[in-house]
């Protein structure tokens, strides 16, 4: 039976009764009321059903972002070492935002391989802010529709929010005299270090050896040559830089190991006793930070991300990242004497542009077939 069929009814049988003119109009008034009467309840509840939230937009923290307004849930993903920074990081913003705007804000934190986490995100983790190890990293996230073009270009330092460079640590004493990148491919030696396919910084440790012989004279034969020897003498690859130290340090593996600047600094603070050496020809590891507009705006939450990265280029925030052992971008916090001490300045320092930017470095040394594939390929293990 439609909505309309009991109106109808009765106006039949109203005509049926009627025995005169004056009966039908009567009647008539009657099913016009009753008509006029059924379309404004009809309309009201429709009026009701479109002002009933729906589950098409939720947060992830299982509400609509209009329901949320007294909190928000932001998801952070990030490469595995910036662990530590963030962490102390993190409550700062908190309670600012709390003061600025009344609202709390919580964190779901993923860390792992810069690599693996890029990955992640690109097949369906609704990361709101993605920190990575290099900026090849956020452009395959761009490059897959989450982040619009030209995103680098409306934060501060092109989006670079953290930085360090590659260290040599050798066990105590330095037994093996190791002592320069050239060392490591000496015959003897056995150097630790993560898998370029899966980690961020692989691949930077790759630029730096590569990098070392272009920059002092050698060129493209010269520096697949000795990278080649280099990796002849890598016993394992890691999938990362932090599991990567786990096996130097805590497994006791290796002669050496090639890793980040700010995470043997961070082993340092955790109790380990870290001999190591930051060689004079180096390569500026760059880390970038963005906010992955697709899912900011599905979760409702752009404001709130928006802040967060502004507040990770703050003194107060550099300076967390500093302790933590990463290199400030803020002038005003690598001046400060804590830190001049403890980044010295780098002899020769070039950046992944200086080899003709990450697209070309991808193609030449880490696509399937490209330089690494090729190295590996040659070494019997």
């Amino acid at each position: 039976m439609t909505p309309w069929q009991p109106l109808t009814q009765h106006f039949q049988r109203s005509q049926q009764r009627s025995s005169g003119k004056n009966q039908s109009l009567t009647a008539l008034k009657r099913f016009v009321s009753l008509f006029l009467v059924g379309i404004t309840l009809s309309l009201a509840i429709v009026s009701c059903q479109q002002g009933t939230p729906t589950n098409s937009a939720t947060t992830p923290g299982g509400g609509t972002p209009a329901a949320n307004k007294g909190k928000v849930e932001l998801t952070l993903v990030s490469f595995a070492v910036t662990k530590a920074a963030h962490e102390a990081i993190i409550p700062k913003f908190i309670e600012q935002w709390q003061k600025e705007k009344g609202q709390t804000v919580s964190f779901n934190q993923s860390y792992g391989g810069s690599g693996s986490q890029t990955r992640a995100v690109i097949d369906g983790l609704e990361a709101d802010i993605v920190h990575l190890a290099l900026a090849l990293d956020t452009a395959k996230i761009e490059k897959a529709g989450l982040i619009q073009p030209g995103w680098e270009k409306e934060v501060p330092n092109e989006g670079i929010v953290s930085k360090s460079v590659g260290a040599i640590v050798t066990r105590e004493g330095n037994p093996k005299n190791i002592k320069t990148w050239e060392d490591l491919g000496k015959d003897g030696v056995k150097l630790i270090t993560a898998d370029p396919k899966t980690s961020g910084v692989a691949r930077w440790n790759f630029l730096a050896l590569w990098g070392s012989v272009l920059k002092t004279g050698g060129d493209d034969t010269k520096a697949l040559d000795f990278t080649t020897k280099v990796y002849k003498n890598v016993p394992i690859l890691t999938k990362d830089a932090r599991e990567a130290t786990d096996v130097f340090f805590k497994q006791g593996q290796g002669d050496a190991l090639i890793n980040y600047e700010n995470e043997i600094i961070l082993a340092g603070q955790k109790g380990e006793k870290p001999t190591y050496t930051i060689p004079d020809v180096n390569v500026s590891i760059d880390n970038p930070i963005a906010v992955v507009d697709k899912n900011v705006d599905k979760h409702g939450t752009r404001e709130v991300a928006e802040a967060f990265v502004k507040f990770l280029y703050t003194p107060e925030a550099q300076r967390e990242f500093a302790k933590a052992g990463f290199r400030p971008v803020d002038a005003t916090v690598a001046a400060e004497a804590e830190f001049v001490q403890k980044y010295p300045a780098v002899k020769t320092l070039f950046t992944a542009q200086d080899l003709g930017g990450w697209g070309d470095i991808q193609k030449k040394f880490f696509d399937d077939g490209a330089a690494f594939d090729k190295i590996q390929g040659s070494i019997k293990r």
